[in-house]
């Protein structure tokens, strides 16, 4: 035993020796304290956030799937809400009532009345694709038109049916506000009428048509539609293992449900009851053994409800698999860290190494000599003022040689980035005597008023006479009425003694031009801009006014912001950057009183220059 004992002693005191010999020699570099330090801070570190994110992913889970659902049926719903919507668009006559009402009230005894008739439920049926059938109930007769595909044939078709004022569709269309009724299909037992057997439809519209005069009853049009572009609509909801997704009416009736069991369990709940607009759209429902969150959305327009409950099951399994990604890039990070530490703790005692190398350089006259600065340490506070000494000895060797360099290379740079305009100018008027030649006229006209535009464009004044500006913008519109036409109507009132006004070049260009962006190019009819000038005590106006769309509350808001702020804060890009270019001139000319006013609504928009009397020039 004894001599076992000391076999293990020995053995435990070599081991304890060369971990001692393993840390000693570890110690002795910098390097290898720096990485066992970091490596001790990251783990640390990436532990506990791995653990906080664990705790945080199982609340943002279930919000983040609570937003992304909502989202999505908002969206969709306003997708279904419009369908119905383009329903009742198609049930009513808009123009061909009164004739569709009186072909209605003849047909039993006019067979042009009829034929009238049996023409307008063709024209309705074959307007959309997903209509399996329309009927035209005539409540005096007691009869209808039915037009179907059969055989792969369109037929219109009459008969009666006396149980059709019975059914609760009717009696609810005869009742409604509205002239209308929805009816369902997807629970069993629902009595389409007609004697219609409704399997390939999910639901049917039906609209009362009543005498404009009397407001009695003449007719109710019933149409039924297969589910193909409900289907289309729906196919944009994510849909994941035990979801359920349910669309309802206002009054609760389903029109869609993925399992009619998930909508009669709801029933017995009293759940459907619960689903009001103005909330937060969300609840939570037990069906079972089963937990759902039930995420819903509902129509402003009429208030249809689309409802989907999800498992928190499935919420928490996403959250799980979550988690354990988090882990897994957890320890890919440290795994990453430990490597980056490695390197950069190297890289923390290289520096000395570089700087005493490069000084060498330096010494020896290589005044190109540069240390690499890395961090903000004090090694790099000595490496950065190094490089200022090689610099500063190097420009005073070198300044004479890199300003002659930099003269030459700015000469060269101008060379090619020059225009000469004068020769742009020259090409166009030799355009335009090609174009009067061969008798193109209207051409030679723009190419000539092109040519004007842009002579006075480069121009190099700054502020020129009212008479100048007027002119550039006669040539200026006759190419936009080239464009636009007849739609474009300018008028003028400037009174002669104000020709002599002075103001920035290209000022009245960009209201014009303004006027032709958001005014003419938006609507297709005909717009008249004016321009206008005026004198007050205190300033000269130049108005430019456009019958025009003009701009909305929200985007005028945008562009007054745009001038109150400063120039660094600017939009240097967008529809209004011409306006803002040109507020900023009037300030820079003339100062702060200066303002160029907008003022808009439906019918109207107005932008006035308001130049101070006494400015630049003592206008």
């Amino acid at each position: 035993m004894n001599v076992v004992g000391r076999k293990a002693s020995s053995v435990l005191h070599s081991a304890v020796k060369a971990a001692r010999g393993i840390g000693e020699r570890l110690s002795r570099k910098l390097v290898n304290k720096l990485i066992l330090l970091f490596t001790t801070i990251i783990i640390l570190v990436v532990g506990s956030l791995t653990f906080i994110s664990y705790q945080m992913l199982q609340k943002e889970s279930v919000a983040s799937s609570i937003a992304s659902t909502s989202n999505n049926l908002l969206l969709v719903n306003q997708n279904l809400e419009e369908y119905l919507a383009d329903m009742e668009q198609l049930s009513l006559p808009q123009i061909r009532y009164d004739e569709i009402v009186h072909a209605i009230n003849h047909e039993s005894e006019d067979y042009a009345s009829r034929m009238y008739v049996e023409d307008y439920l063709r024209e309705l049926y074959y307007s959309r694709q997903d209509l399996e059938a329309i009927y035209l109930y005539v409540v005096k007769e007691k009869k209808y038109y039915a037009v179907t595909k059969e055989n792969y044939n369109i037929t219109v078709r009459t008969g009666t049916d006396a149980v059709v004022e019975s059914l609760p569709w009717y009696e609810k269309a005869m009742k409604s506000p509205f002239n209308r009724s929805y009816q369902s299909f997807v629970l069993p037992g629902a009595e389409p009428g007609y004697s219609l057997q409704a399997e390939n439809s999910f639901m049917a519209y039906h609209r009362v048509l009543r005498s404009i005069v009397t407001r009695e009853p003449q007719a109710v049009l019933s149409f039924y539609y297969d589910s193909s572009v409900r289907d289309e609509i729906l196919k944009d909801i994510p849909f994941g293992e035990g979801q359920h997704l349910l669309f309802l009416s206002p009054d609760n009736e389903p029109f869609y449900a993925d399992e009619p069991s998930v909508y009669e369990a709801m029933e017995k709940a009293a759940l459907a009851g619960e689903l009001k607009g103005g909330g937060d759209g969300r609840l939570t429902w037990s069906m079972g053994e089963q937990k759902y969150l039930v995420v819903y959305d509902v129509g402003e327009r009429e208030g249809w409800k689309l409802v989907k409950p999800i498992p928190y099951s499935q919420i928490y399994e996403a959250a799980t698999t979550t988690r354990n990604l988090s882990f897994a890039i957890g320890v890919a990070f440290l795994l990453l860290a430990v490597i980056l530490v490695t390197y950069f703790s190297n890289a923390i005692t290289r520096p000395l190494k570089k700087l005493s190398f490069q000084m060498n350089r330096f010494s020896a006259g290589d005044f190109d000599a540069e240390a690499e600065v890395v961090g903000r340490d004090e090694i790099a506070y000595l490496s950065r003022h190094f490089n200022q000494m090689v610099r500063r000895t190097n420009d005073l060797i070198n300044e004479r040689y890199k300003m002659k360099l930099v003269e030459k290379n700015a000469i060269l740079k101008a060379l090619e980035a020059e225009i000469n305009p004068h020769f742009l100018y020259n090409a166009l008027q030799a355009i335009s005597t090609k174009a009067l030649k061969h008798g193109k006229d209207d051409i030679a006209d723009m190419v000539d008023a092109l040519a004007l535009t842009l002579r006075y464009c480069i121009s190099g004044k700054d502020i020129v006479k009212a008479r100048e500006e007027l002119k550039h913008i006669e040539h200026y519109l006759s190419l936009q009425k080239a464009r636009f036409g007849a739609r474009l109507q300018v008028t003028y009132d400037w009174d002669e003694a104000l020709m002599e006004l002075e103001m920035p070049k290209l000022s009245i260009q960009t209201l014009v031009e303004n006027a032709i962006k958001h005014a003419l190019e938006k609507v297709s009819s005909t717009i008249t801009i004016g321009i206008r000038a005026r004198l007050t005590e205190e300033y000269a106006v130049i108005s430019v006014q456009d019958n025009g769309p003009g701009f909305t509350q929200e985007r005028l808001e945008q562009v007054l912001a745009s001038f109150r702020s400063g120039w660094e804060e600017r939009e240097r890009e967008g529809e209004s950057i011409g306006l803002v270019n040109l507020h900023t001139r009037l300030r820079l000319l003339y100062g702060e009183e200066a303002e160029l006013a907008i003022r808009t609504d439906k019918t109207v928009t107005e932008m006035e220059m308001l130049l101070p009397r006494g400015g630049v020039n003592h206008v």
